[in-house]
């Protein structure tokens, strides 16, 4: 017998009515010794014998409950007490050995390591980056924002639309040693899309490099037929190949990019805190307005994407609440904060969120990923 079962005994023992106890104790009282035979002292009555059984009557229990049965009370109670032990283990077991459900996307019961559960894929999606002034992100978050998309398990093209072939370069390509480009998808008939698309290093995504060759697209393309249009009908046939499309838009309101806002389907803004950033964005809603009017009715405004943010500067936080004022929930709940690692990630050729994967620029186009998902 182990101890806890000497302890379950014995706490067994206590808990039991006394008319149960008595039966451990002796069924009879010792043998009570002879009187004493001594003589009357000075002739009187004989000495009381203090071993007397009518001086001391003995209280006689009554009939207790057999003992046999008592034992075998113990004994059933004892087994139903191990079976149900055996049964809950062996649920506990089942459970164990369970399969969890299997999560698909877009499920309520798919999400990330906090628990939120994952917004539905779209298919064919067109997203332009744009905004006329340069330094603002929008490089950066074209890269980016797709790794995070293709986190979640989207089908990413990043169509670097810019002559100085940035996007190319922030994910490792040399674009002034590729021979085809966008430039050569957009005016050679005879080069297909799977002549000029690269493989990334972040598994679902894909690119459509640029380079200097770009630059010249805007004079080839005056005397085309429906010049706006080219990059759409370039993009056409594999538009819904993938479940996002990112446009990275050079700094200007030129050919370029009202083509990048004719093929899309909506336009993300990122916006530096910064005054001159904030000045600019009259212009550029006035720019998207006519899109919509004579162009792509379709086209809506996905968000603004406060980016490089200092919370240290009271500027900073003043701008951030002029657009907050002026855009209400145009403005991504999403704030891009500065970070030495948005600088790094560059050079070694990949997005922030495999540079460094833990930072807070990644953890924050995460939720920006989420947040486009979303709407």
């Amino acid at each position: 017998m182990s101890w806890n079962d000497e302890l379950d005994s014995a706490r067994d023992r206590d808990q039991t009515p006394l008319e149960d106890q008595q039966l451990f104790l002796p069924d009879t009282f010792p043998d009570l010794p002879p009187p004493l035979d001594l003589p009357p002292a000075g002739g009187g009555a004989a000495p009381v014998d203090p071993w007397d059984p009518g001086l001391h009557p003995v209280h006689e229990p009554g009939p207790g409950p057999d003992k046999a049965a008592v034992v075998q009370t113990k004994a059933q109670a004892q087994t139903q007490t191990q079976t149900q032990a055996h049964q809950a283990a062996a649920t506990a077991t089942a459970l164990a050995h369970e399969s969890p459900p299997e999560l698909v996307p877009g499920s309520e019961l798919a999400g990330d390591a906090a628990g939120r559960p994952r917004p539905a894929l779209a298919w064919g999606r067109v997203l332009a980056i744009v905004n006329q002034k340069g330094g603002v992100g929008k490089t950066t978050s074209t890269i980016n924002l797709g790794a995070a998309l293709a986190e979640e398990g989207a089908r990413v093209l990043l169509v670097d639309f810019d002559p100085q072939g940035a996007l190319s370069v922030g994910l490792g390509f040399n674009p002034n040693a590729m021979e085809l480009t966008v430039y050569n998808l957009l005016l050679d008939s005879s080069v297909t899309f799977a002549d000029v698309v690269q493989k990334t290093r972040v598994e679902g995504m894909d690119l459509i490099p640029a380079n200097i060759d770009l630059a010249g697209a805007e004079i080839m393309l005056v005397s085309e037929v429906a010049r706006e249009q080219s990059l759409q009908r370039a993009l056409g046939p594999v538009k819904n190949d993938y479940h996002y499309i990112l446009i990275d838009c050079p700094p200007s309101l030129g050919l370029l990019t009202v083509n990048a806002l004719t093929a899309a389907d909506a336009v993300v803004i990122p916006l530096e805190c910064e005054y001159f950033a904030l000045r600019g964005m009259a212009l550029l809603m006035n720019s998207i307005q006519r899109i919509q009017e004579r162009i792509n009715p379709r086209l809506q405004v996905e968000g603004i994407l406060a980016t490089m943010l200092d919370g240290r500067t009271i500027h900073g936080r003043e701008v951030l609440s002029r657009v907050t004022d002026a855009f209400g929930d145009k403005l991504f709940k999403t704030i891009i904060h500065k970070t030495i690692k948005f600088a790094e990630a560059p050079v070694a050729g990949e997005p922030i969120l495999t540079y460094a994967p833990n930072s807070g620029g990644a953890k924050e186009y995460r939720d920006l990923a989420r947040e486009v998902m979303s709407r």
